[in-house]
């Protein structure tokens, strides 16, 4: 499409995370997607070719750390790089999905907060600002000392689900530490919530113990920020079944899918998988049950209110 955006300025890029995600970001902008290649030596080392001028521009890249997260991460390092190198005005990142942010504390003795490490390589290289969304753990904008907007996944989920008309509806938290998320979608849709009582005893292993809330004919909608392996949300919504409810859908931003994920969606008891395109699903990883949203526009608006020095705060309504 040919540029409509008045102020030329403003240049948006794309790595190798989610390119259409890019490209529909810099759709709503009304612009086109700058010019650049990606390449590597025969080594695995990357190179990459800005193939046109960026002096004194206000450039957004477009990256999602998702798998091969350690890849994505480097292309956007060196990306940055070539952006400082190359005189551009301001360097912000977009980062849909933001890689290691669950390894945000030190949980147990001798562990590392990669999550913090991230943040310090972004700045080090040269990054200005970070547009981000659904960060795992809030904290994470404290691990920044360049400017920070986080942007909220649940209106679009939240809007999704108010227009399907669903009835006698609870909110369920897979977890205690997504309360917050769950009552922000429960306040919208004015519904109920619960929680589960989950423990887990390692990484990617969860076990249901309690269930909080009356789900007794209920239609479930469980909100998690991140589908990984996919063990909680199952777990989750077969016991909800299993005590009573009538059926369970279940959402969230960021669909990393990883490992036995999408047989055990499949497999379940989850009427409806509803996810945003932060990350890309690949054509192995799409199933009937599963619904995909667009982010574009609202990134694309957030961009537009960071260039035109307007407030990005109206978008968490």
């Amino acid at each position: 499409m040919a540029s409509t955006y008045k102020d030329t300025s403003l240049k948006v890029f794309t790595l190798n995370s989610n390119p259409k995600l890019a490209e529909d970001i810099a759709a709503h902008i009304g612009t086109n997607l700058g010019k650049c290649t990606v390449s590597r030596f025969s080594d695995g080392e990357i190179q990459i070719n800005i193939e046109e001028s960026v002096r004194g521009c206000d450039v957004y890249v477009v990256q999602s750390t998702c798998s091969p997260v350690n890849q994505h991460i480097m292309e956007l390092l060196i990306m940055i790089d070539a952006l400082k190198r190359a005189s551009a005005k301001s360097i912000n990142i977009v980062m849909p999905y933001y890689g290691y942010a669950r390894q945000d504390r030190k949980a147990r003795s001798r562990e590392p907060i990669a999550a913090k490490l991230v943040a310090n390589l972004l700045e080090t290289s040269g990054s200005d600002r970070v547009i981000t969304l659904d960060l795992h753990a809030p904290q994470i904008q404290g691990f920044f000392d360049i400017p920070i907007d986080h942007l909220q996944g649940v209106p679009i989920l939240s809007d999704y689900f108010e227009k399907k008309n669903l009835e006698d509806i609870i909110i369920m938290s897979p977890d205690h530490g997504g309360v917050t998320r769950a009552r922000k979608m429960a306040d919208r849709l004015k519904a109920p919530i619960g929680i589960i009582d989950k423990r887990r005893p390692r990484p990617n292993v969860a076990e249901v113990m309690n269930i909080v809330g009356n789900i007794e004919g209920k239609t479930a909608i469980l909100i998690d920020d991140i589908i990984d392996t996919a063990g909680t949300i199952t777990l989750a919504a077969n016991a909800l079944v299993e005590n009573g409810a009538k059926e369970v859908y279940a959402c969230c931003t960021h669909p990393v899918l990883s490992g036995p994920a999408i047989e055990r969606i499949d497999n379940s008891r989850i009427k409806e998988l509803v996810v945003t395109n932060s990350i890309p699903l690949p054509e192995e990883k799409q199933l009937e049950k599963i619904t995909e949203l667009s982010v574009a526009p609202l990134i694309g608006e957030a961009i537009i209110r960071v260039h035109e020095l307007q407030s990005v705060s109206i978008l968490f309504d």
